[in-house]
């Protein structure tokens, strides 16, 4: 599973942008030093690239999780239905990605992610899993352990009839 954390390396996200098609991403945080990574939320592929359109909210590491004061950037701002310049972004992409300051400046995801986004249990019921998928209008769903680490996403392709029955063919089948 390609997971995101709230303080995120820029470089590191153009390279996960550039060669994933992913609609979103899980986004997890260690609350203590000595703990795991826990589900925080999502954000959406196209929220990612809206902010990478803004370099001024860049920030240097630093040893703690702070980030300065500045404000985030408007939901107007980064809520698209399409990105309004694909070739700008892709070259923003390989910029970042191929550019040694970016790999030292980071970006604060807290502000944008949907902190209440659905999650469901490792072993929670598929026909439930369907349900709220339908009910819901979903595009992807988090799964998470006991312990709300992320194990996986499920997408809505996943639970098209056709490869939902071969999948499931193919765990039933004796080894």
């Amino acid at each position: 599973v390609r997971v995101l954390h709230l303080k995120e390396n820029i470089a590191s996200l153009a390279q996960l942008l550039a060669s994933t098609s992913h609609g979103g991403f899980p986004v997890v945080c260690r609350p203590k030093p000595d703990h795991v990574e826990v589900f925080q939320g999502t954000i959406k592929r196209l929220e990612l690239c809206m902010l990478l359109e803004n370099e001024h909210i860049f920030e240097p590491e630093t040893d703690n999780d702070t980030f300065s004061s500045s404000l985030p950037l408007s939901y107007e701002k980064i809520t698209v239905e399409k990105l309004p310049n694909l070739s700008r972004l892709t070259m923003l992409l390989n910029r970042y990605t191929t550019d040694p300051q970016y790999q030292q400046l980071f970006i604060n995801l807290e502000p944008y992610i949907n902190k209440s986004a659905m999650s469901v249990q490792a072993h929670f019921s598929l026909q439930r899993t369907y349900i709220l998928f339908r009910t819901l209008g979903l595009r992807h769903l988090t799964v998470v352990d006991p312990q709300n680490r992320v194990v996986g996403v499920i997408t809505r392709k996943d639970l098209m009839p056709f490869p939902l029955e071969e999948k499931l063919r193919l765990q039933l089948v004796p080894r």
